[in-house]
């Protein structure tokens, strides 16, 4: 079988339908059907930025319905939960909080599922059913990063098919905790501390001490912080040229492949290392391109540059096809 691997959509549905033909899916008036030996696997931020927001769940959903294809939860539909659900220890609060930030990061699904409303509460719950990550026998996908340790810490808060619970969500929003510490591992990637007093704004304006890492590579510990650092080159001279990645608690623990979303790539698709392949190339920007990899289950192994389709948006798609 070819699981056609699809990177984060966004709420881009043209895009997404777009991509859906050039792989050779077919709409037959409920859902997409893939061409035979294939299946569908979304890598996970299905919501937010883009002006299309219900039209790409529908699709992704009536797809899972239909049994053509599956997902996993990206932080995006992590944060529309909790973004939605009342603090416990303070009921005047979310879990997260409805500042500026936030708001302008979620303003476009509840543009079109507005706030409380019946169907934000009909989409809130389908977001419930998409696991956290999923392992066959082939390959795991998971949006941020496969870590197993954090994995075993989420498991007790998850069901069978490692789908978040209400009790997970509110252990896990909780800033502090192994649990919180857990949740961001897997849907947000590594992190490290940048060195003492410096500071960099990300592209929503916040400032951050910490810096993402590019886990896929062997011996974090024994590389430069610039080598190992995932940021925009416009910051990485920030970065003292001698200062060393130190500290990073992290291994990949799985022989099998990999495949992430969630880190915004450019450029021409290639692995990022020889076990893990990354689908998200931006389609969040009119610039960038919805990506899929197309993994052959008898043979996921090599990843190959090869494998990766892109759907280059030079012309409108009807996505009520």
């Amino acid at each position: 079988m070819i699981i056609d691997i699809i990177g984060d959509i966004h709420g881009y549905a043209d895009k997404l339908v777009g991509l859906l033909n050039q792989l050779g899916y077919e709409y037959n008036g409920q859902h997409f059907v893939p061409p035979t030996g294939h299946k569908a696997l979304f890598i996970g931020d299905l919501i937010d930025r883009g002006s299309q927001q219900l039209a790409t769940l529908e699709i992704v959903f009536s797809m899972i319905d239909a049994g053509v294809a599956d997902a996993v939860m990206g932080n995006h539909e992590y944060n529309a939960l909790a973004y939605s659900t009342l603090n416990p220890d303070d009921k005047t609060e979310y879990l997260r909080t409805h500042n500026a930030i936030h708001k302008r990061q979620h303003e476009a699904f509840l543009a079109e599922a507005a706030f409380g409303s019946e169907l934000h509460k009909y989409w809130l719950q389908r977001l419930y059913e998409i696991p956290l990550w999923i392992e066959t026998d082939y390959a795991c996908f998971v949006h941020a990063c496969w870590d197993v340790d954090s994995m075993d810490i989420l498991k007790p808060f998850l069901t069978d098919d490692n789908c978040l619970t209400t009790d997970g969500l509110l252990a896990t929003a909780k800033e502090d905790t192994v649990e919180f510490d857990a949740l961001e591992r897997v849907l947000k990637g590594v992190e490290t501390g940048l060195p003492d007093g410096i500071v960099m704004v990300d592209k929503e304006g916040t400032k951050r001490s910490r810096v993402r890492v590019r886990w896929w590579l062997d011996e974090l510990n024994k590389r430069t912080l610039r080598e190992v650092a995932r940021v925009p080159s416009s910051a990485m001279a920030q970065i003292p040229a001698n200062a060393l990645a130190e500290n990073i608690d992290f291994a990949l623990k799985t022989h099998k492949p990999v495949f992430v979303g969630h880190y915004w790539l450019t450029g021409t698709p290639a692995p990022l290392s020889p076990q893990v392949a990354c689908t998200d190339y931006s389609a969040a920007v009119d610039s960038g391109y919805l990506t899929c990899y197309q993994l052959d289950t008898n043979q996921p192994l090599p990843l190959a540059a090869s494998h990766f389709v892109q759907h280059y948006h030079d012309k409108k798609t009807d996505i009520n096809q």
